[in-house]
């Protein structure tokens, strides 16, 4: 038996490699995104550890290119919803009574076979399938889906390590169970790192999964199982399943072995999956946990006395990386008059200078936002800013989905507050400006805090750092991650924890401790070293 007491330090950071041409991760990676383009695979369910093939298929096309066929995947059923479940509950127990350090191990392996021998590989998945840059694949699909793994075991040993005081004449301690049941993990399909942690931040605290891939995500999402497997996880550990979410969310929330969801997606679908487990409230063994990370209308607010330079790139980067679809993405912009004509002359330089095309190109910095129903939300934003009285496009406007999904980046001046695209989601490469007068500080930045349902990112430019703590105290519920002087987006494992409140989810942080203290139960132990036998107070004798 070891019995040796092990402490896991915080880790670094996984580099981020440069992938200039000619380098070794350049011509692996090249030769990843030949293969993976050159054939058609079969992707199964993974339920209790054996691939599971129902003959109800669907495709994973390129987004930049929807012609163009990866994969066709297995579409589970009830039936095999069932067997998942099954199959987690089956594994529950072994899985949460192994040793912790075990438990770390495995995650510290996937992490190492993810960071080496797969790192092409699940980076060419992630452009061809997501359509994702180099560089935007490099930090989702590798960088940060590593960082995960490694932090969420240090975070985990310091959850261990977190004990009561003990007095004379006992022994007092907190085990940290796993919840009872089996957990629901939603991904979206927006970054590969966060499918990736929605199941392994649970597991590494001993729950078992079961996985609803999102659909336009499964062929970076298979192969993260894969080497989930190959990295010594157990069967029905993570239990992954493709298909229809209502089928796949009928069945688990229905179950009342249901210990958990963790969630990342619309605002609307969390709602609805809250409703349904209220509606359920009286089949479950436990109150289930909800852990959710929703919508956003991240906001970029600037003080007069901003860099203009620095906020054109920070809106810029903000709203356009990643083709707008980060939940952090910044959607909203306040700006100063006299400060807009240089703001909107710096961001029409970008975005003239920058390329829009398939991820095969390294030149391209824009790619193609998801699929056909995320272009047709892009356009018709932008045909009703076309149409408004109070809104003009200034920036961009165009879109095309003869080839691939692409939409041109796109920003929106407007005169009201309260213009439709200042209020809701869009999830794509488009940002509305609001000019305010330079007088009226004070009734712009309270628009910034009244118009969002929302509070996931903001960030507030300005080179007077008192006008600036000034403005993040005022905003201070607006956002769970608030930046001063920089763009809303670009959380970093370790570094700045994620989430945010409001319509935004339940701010439990992924990448920090409290989101992994959601997945335990803790049980209080005390031991007595010498029982009392009599009941007087000492006062009676």
């Amino acid at each position: 038996m070891n019995n040796s007491i092990f402490s896991f330090p915080l880790p670094a950071n996984e580099p981020v490699k440069s992938y200039l041409e000619g380098s070794p991760e350049r011509i692996a990676l090249d030769a990843e995104i030949a293969r993976l383009s050159s054939e058609v695979i079969d992707i199964p369910l993974v339920i209790g550890g054996k691939e599971v093939r129902t003959g109800n298929t669907g495709k994973v096309v390129m987004p930049h290119n929807h012609s163009h066929v990866l994969a066709t995947y297995h579409k589970a059923g009830e039936k095999e919803v069932q067997m998942a479940i099954d199959a987690a509950l089956a594994a529950h127990k072994q899985w949460s009574e192994t040793d912790w350090r075990v438990r770390a191990s495995i995650m510290l392996k996937a992490a190492d076979l993810f960071a080496g021998k797969y790192r092409a590989t699940i980076n060419a998945a992630c452009m061809l399938g997501q359509s994702k840059n180099i560089y935007q694949a490099e930090i989702d699909a590798v960088c940060e889906l590593i960082d995960f793994l490694r932090y969420n075991v240090a975070f985990a040993c310091k959850i261990y390590s977190t004990q009561p005081k003990s007095a004379y004449g006992q022994i007092n301690s907190v085990e940290y169970r796993a919840l009872e049941g089996f957990i629901l993990a939603v991904t979206p399909f927006n970054f590969t790192s966060i499918a990736s942690n929605l199941n392994m931040a649970p597991a590494m605290m001993g729950n078992t999964t079961v996985w609803k891939a999102s659909t336009t995500a499964i062929l970076s999402n298979y192969y993260v199982m894969k080497v989930f497997m190959e990295a010594g996880l157990p069967a029905g550990v993570v239990n992954f399943l493709c298909g229809q979410g209502s089928v796949i969310g009928g069945v688990a929330l229905a179950s009342p072995d249901l210990a958990g969801i963790h969630f990342t997606g619309s605002s609307a679908t969390f709602n609805h999956l809250w409703k349904q487990v209220g509606e359920n409230l009286h089949r479950y063994k436990s109150y289930p946990r909800l852990v959710g990370e929703t919508g956003g209308k991240d906001f970029i607010f600037v003080h007069p006395s901003a860099s203009v330079e620095a906020v054109s790139n920070a809106a810029f980067c903000g709203a356009f990386e990643f083709q707008g679809q980060k939940c952090s993405a910044a959607s909203r912009m306040y700006a100063p008059k006299s400060l807009w004509g240089g703001i909107l002359e710096g961001i029409s330089r970008r975005a003239a200078e920058v390329k829009m095309g398939e991820v095969s190109d390294p030149q391209n910095f824009i790619n193609a936002v998801i699929d056909e129903a995320s272009f047709d939300n892009c356009a018709s934003y932008i045909e009703y800013a076309k149409g408004a009285s109070d809104a003009k496009i200034v920036v961009g406007g165009n879109y095309d989905k003869s080839v691939g999904y692409f939409v041109q980046p796109t920003v929106i001046e407007t005169s009201n507050p309260h213009f439709k695209s200042m209020e809701e989601e869009i999830f794509g490469p488009i940002l509305t400006v609001y000019v305010y007068d330079d007088d009226k500080l004070e009734e712009a930045i309270k628009d910034c805090e009244s118009t969002s349902p929302y509070g996931l990112t903001g960030s507030v430019f300005a080179q007077d750092r008192l006008a600036a703590e000034k403005i993040t105290e005022a905003l201070r519920y607006c956002a769970g991650n608030f930046y001063i002087n920089d763009k809303p987006t670009g959380a970093v494992v370790g570094m700045q924890p994620f989430g945010g409140s409001r319509a935004s989810g339940t701010n439990d942080k992924a990448g920090g401790e409290y989101n992994l203290i959601r997945w335990v139960t803790p049980r209080t132990i005390k031991e007595t070293l010498v029982s009392p036998v009599t009941y007087k107070y000492s006062y009676m004798d």
